[in-house]
């Protein structure tokens, strides 16, 4: 059976100031349609039932969980007592899902991402889920680009010769960093790179295999919590085993060394929403490209994001600025800079601003 899992532990730093430690990224709604969570959540409705979904998370926004998705059973939100990366949190969840189900498949997303075309999205994960099937195999999904992006990493694969439509799993040659200018302009001349969405399907007892065999730190952190799922005993098991495992993504551990790595590429609308200039991107814009939400007044303004509370906020003679204005911090950047507002959040936590993060 395909299960969803939805990883949901992060902050978000680079959504500053609008995302806290209190109210991280996932449970904003930037878009003006459902938080991203809940949006994430809703585009599985016609794949994946709710009772079959769950959400991994730190254990500080599991109350937050539940009252965003009210359709999940309570038993479906997994915390983590500290944030270990992607790895650790996977290794839970399959472990969990494997004492439901010996034969799931697990469909796993980050809880922040935009997808437009839905329809095509589940196309895509059923062909991804057919192919986990094969013994060892790990899938991902590839996103074909549509410009030289320097925010994503890539993956190389073994793509089709001349133009083919069929939709199918293809064998990843290697995964790129997130690359410069000139390196992205290569990748997209090539023909053969996507970019990596960092969404995997593939079945329970396939990834604890590949995590015993290329990341057997983390597996034998986890072990213990194999043998008494289920009980009473779990709780303990899983802090004891959060606070030995190594801090370590699911890319770098297990799918950058595996040997059956497979991809399916993908064009459904996809963005990882990784900062303001992205929220700017997909918002809609008025005749001069300005994405206004609040109490906002503009003149000779261009190509600018504002976002703004009960305060009223005036911009004159701006452009390609964002804006985000909240009760207690004010954000002004370039556009083309919002990458950089996690080193703001990096520098409030070294001088213990704390109460700004």
């Amino acid at each position: 059976m395909l299960h969803a899992v939805i990883m949901a532990g992060g902050i978000g730093s680079r959504f500053w100031p609008r995302s806290r430690k209190a109210r991280p990224k996932q449970f904003l709604n930037v878009f003006g349609t459902g938080t991203l969570i809940q949006n994430t959540a809703g585009r599985l409705q016609g794949l994946i039932p709710p009772e079959t979904t769950y959400v991994v998370t730190h254990e500080r926004y599991a109350e937050q969980t539940q009252a965003q998705l009210p359709a999940l059973p309570a038993g479906n939100v997994l915390t983590e007592p500290i944030s270990r990366n992607t790895a650790p949190c996977i290794a839970y969840a399959a472990i969990r899902l494997l004492e439901k189900d010996p034969d799931a498949t697990m469909l796993v997303l980050p809880a922040d991402h935009l997808i437009q075309d839905v329809r095509q999205f589940h196309e895509v994960v059923r062909v991804a889920a057919e192919k986990a099937q094969e013994p060892d195999a790990l899938v991902t999904i590839g996103i074909t680009p549509t410009h030289p992006e320097t925010g994503y990493g890539y993956i190389q694969y073994d793509g089709p010769s001349g133009k083919e439509d069929t939709l199918r799993a293809y064998r990843v040659r290697t995964f790129a960093e997130k690359p410069d200018v000139a390196t992205a302009e290569r990748f997209l001349d090539s023909g053969d790179f996507l970019w990596n969405s960092g969404m995997f399907i593939w079945r329970a007892d396939t990834i604890l295999n590949q995590m015993q065999r290329h990341l057997p730190e983390a597996y034998e952190a986890f072990e213990p919590v194999q043998q008494v799922v289920g009980t009473e005993a779990e709780a303990a098991a899983v802090e004891q085993a959060f606070r030995r495992t190594p801090r370590i993504s699911i890319d770098y551990g297990v799918m950058e060394r595996a040997r059956k790595v497979y991809v399916v590429p993908g064009s459904f609308g996809w963005s990882d929403v990784g900062d303001w200039r992205a929220v700017y991107e997909h918002s809609e814009k008025d005749d001069h490209g300005n994405a206004l939400q609040g109490n906002v007044i503009v003149h000779d303004a261009s190509r600018c994001y504002v976002q703004a509370d009960d305060r009223l906020v005036v911009l004159v003679g701006m452009h390609d600025t964002v804006v985000v204005d909240t009760e207690d911090a004010l954000l002004v950047c370039n556009r083309e800079n919002t990458q950089r507002v996690k080193q703001v959040v990096e520098y409030l936590h070294a001088h213990q601003l704390d109460e700004y993060v």
